[in-house]
């Protein structure tokens, strides 16, 4: 968090003295649940409850989902593939890359989140600092994304479940058993989302625990093998296997596997202290992802050496790369763990994905950019019709590929959802710069306020996620005209565990391939184009930018709060960052 500005200005907006509960662990403030607290919004739409408090957020203030939900299958199966097609040093630096943009992300949009915690968060500013065109392009990239998210969680979920199942049942039984599962949380009041994030989130960090502490033991020599890793995978494989694309192939699956984590500030726009949450967050949440996706990323790259086909699923199974070091390791129990695990994280991040999409697809209805009926949210707290239309258009992504294979239809879902996310960190670079202007051109006030948030090192976080958000629109570009090669060991050797190359066609330029890395590119650019083209949007004069409509100001409780936070000392407020009680 920032050091409070001596100055003591006035509030002129306060919320209730007893709804002072966050979703992000507060050091002063107690209180029990809050049932019947509600975002500002338009009573015509109805409105967000408040359920996210501190019970079911923490149990005893844990930061149990925040921690949690960093944790998705992309860990378990995206790191495979990235590493069969980029190699060791690749993928290495691929994620390297994504979790620094993700530190600029969260950087960038704190200072903007705290000043107008509204649930649209990045429509809304892009709307109000930039261009309303913008706004919408970037909420239905959003939206795509994450829709494309829950699609994705469900060829994994087939995939993997071919592990004991062996391609008996039909895969469309596995993907509408998962589409019910998952939709049917959304029929319950929002307070059970969150203890459905809750329960997954300890089962997904227990697992995730275990997955290292094996892997680490596999490393030195555990298993009836006793074969002890060394350098032997980095030296039989190309370590920068398929060059530059390569790279940029890595890059794109991480931003899958990491996604865009925007989602953390549409959570504190529904907060009841953003102040005190997204500060946090700022540092915990890109800490949490590097330690957790380099970590994974860095123990593959040792265990399982990139040629190694089953990274790609052959006909009888499908592993990630963490079962496949464990099988080789004679290890049993420990595969069928982490395939549990990789369920539960398909499960708990395709809920997170109708989550946040149900909330972006109401927040531009909201806007009035689509239509204001999806805007309504019901008596139990939940936007009904954006659920609806997301779980809808979920639903068809699952589907609409079924003739294809899981690895292809997981490639072509990758890249959507990787498009949307860079392209949403794209405008949010834009909306930095654009607040900024209309803060310099109406000589606000904003940072001369108590305990007023601003972001270090400005401008370096928005024109660092700018520039870095490029590497990956090149990668789609790139790849969709020179595609990867495959670089599998013999067809004798492939025939002999029943490996069908899937991406063999991938060596020659084809229309397929282009359109299965551009198509999301495609989608965004038509978004924007087409709605500036119908409503002749005009930019916003950062003379005229709305700073008034959604601001919050800090009330007098918070800033107790507040100052008995930075009155500790150093250590103890390093302390609050880690404490998981």
């Amino acid at each position: 968090m920032e050091q409070p500005n001596s100055q003591r200005a006035a509030t002129s907006q306060h919320v209730s003295k007893d709804v002072m509960v966050d979703t992000v662990d507060s050091p002063v403030i107690k209180s029990d649940d809050v049932e019947d607290n509600t975002l500002t919004s338009s009573k015509q739409h109805g409105e967000y409850k408040r359920q996210l408090t501190s019970r079911h957020v923490h149990l005893t203030r844990r930061k149990i989902i925040s921690l949690g939900s960093n944790i998705g299958s992309g860990i378990f199966i995206a790191t495979g593939k990235a590493l069969h097609q980029g190699g060791p040093g690749n993928i290495i630096l691929g994620y390297a890359l994504v979790c620094s943009l993700i530190t600029a992300v969260l950087a960038t949009i704190a200072e903007i989140t705290i000043a107008f915690p509204t649930s649209g968060n990045f429509i809304d500013y892009a709307n109000r600092f930039v261009d309303p065109s913008m706004a919408f392009a970037a909420g239905f990239a959003e939206w795509l994304g994450w829709t494309g998210v829950v699609a994705a969680e469900a060829t994994v979920f087939n995939i993997v479940v071919q592990y004991w199942a062996h391609d008996s049942i039909h895969k469309v039984v596995w993907l509408s058993v998962f589409i019910f599962c998952v939709s049917i949380i959304f029929l319950l009041p929002v307070r059970w989302f969150a203890w459905f994030e809750y329960i997954c989130s300890l089962l997904k960090i227990f697992s995730f625990i275990l997955v290292i502490v094996a892997s680490i033991c596999v490393l030195a020599g555990a298993g009836p093998t006793a074969h002890v890793h060394g350098s032997e995978t980095w030296g039989s494989f190309p370590i920068f296997a398929n060059g530059f694309r390569g790279f940029l192939n890595a890059v794109l699956l991480s931003i899958w596997a990491t996604g865009d984590q925007v989602f953390t500030g549409i959570m504190a726009g529904e907060a009841v202290s953003p102040r005190y949450s997204m500060a946090h967050a700022v540092k915990l949440v890109p800490a949490r992802v590097t330690l957790i996706y380099m970590t994974g990323a860095i123990l593959i790259s040792f265990l399982v050496s990139g040629n190694d086909p089953r990274l790609l699923g052959g006909n009888s199974t499908t592993s990630s790369p963490f079962v496949i070091a464990m099988n080789d390791a004679g290890i049993k129990g420990v595969p069928d763990i982490i395939n549990i695990a990789i369920i539960i994280s398909t499960a708990s991040l395709a809920a997170e994905g109708i989550y946040t999409a149900s909330r972006v697809l109401r927040a531009l209805a909201h806007a009035g950019l689509i239509h204001k009926s999806i805007a309504k949210v019901d008596s139990k707290g939940r936007p009904r019709y954006a659920i609806a239309i997301t779980v809808l258009a979920a639903v068809t992504l699952t589907y609409i590929n079924l003739s294809n294979t899981g690895v292809q239809v997981f490639t072509w879902l990758v890249s959507i959802v990787s498009s949307s996310f860079f392209c949403v960190w794209f405008v949010i670079a834009i909306i930095s710069f654009r607040f900024r202007a209309a803060l310099r051109a109406q000589n606000d006030p904003l940072f001369t306020e108590i305990h007023a948030y601003k972001t270090s090192w400005w401008p370096f976080p928005p024109t660092y996620l700018f520039v870095g958000s490029i590497f990956p629109l090149i990668g789609c570009i790139y790849i969709g005209i020179l595609p990867l090669v495959s670089l599998l060991p013999s067809e004798t050797k492939l025939k002999e565990i029943g490996y069908a190359d899937e991406e063999q066609d991938s060596k020659s330029i084809n229309v397929y391939n282009f359109f299965q890395y551009m198509l999301g590119l495609f989608l965004i650019a038509t978004s924007y184009l087409g709605y500036k083209c119908v409503f002749r949007t005009k930019i916003v004069d950062p003379k005229k930018a709305d700073l008034v409509t959604g601001r919050r100001t800090l009330d007098e409780k918070e800033i107790e709060m507040l100052d008995e936070y930075y009155a500790m000392p150093i250590w103890r407020r390093f302390f609050c960052y880690i404490q998981l009680w």
